[in-house]
């Protein structure tokens, strides 16, 4: 499993491309953060404010295959 980790303001998100069934659910629910045609295609800064933070966490969460993961690390406790 290759995990790799893209860190935001206010959350961070991981995703394993080896485990992806691209459903597109992420791109669907916030094509502002997950953008396939853009590199990197996870980009966390347009999630900066709490609401925005919860909509990836949301967004995430639909996520069928789990290539997709909130990690919650110590920067981001509060």
């Amino acid at each position: 499993m290759t995990r790799k980790l893209y860190t935001g303001p206010l959350v961070d998100v991981s995703f394993d491309g080896e485990i992806c069934q691209h459903a597109a659910e992420c791109v669907r629910g916030m094509p502002e953060v997950f953008d396939t045609a853009a590199r990197p295609w996870i980009n966390l800064a347009p999630a900066s404010t709490p609401e925005g933070a919860a909509r990836v966490i949301e967004v995430v969460g639909r996520c069928p295959s789990g290539a997709l993961r909130i990690e919650r690390g110590a920067e981001h406790a509060g």
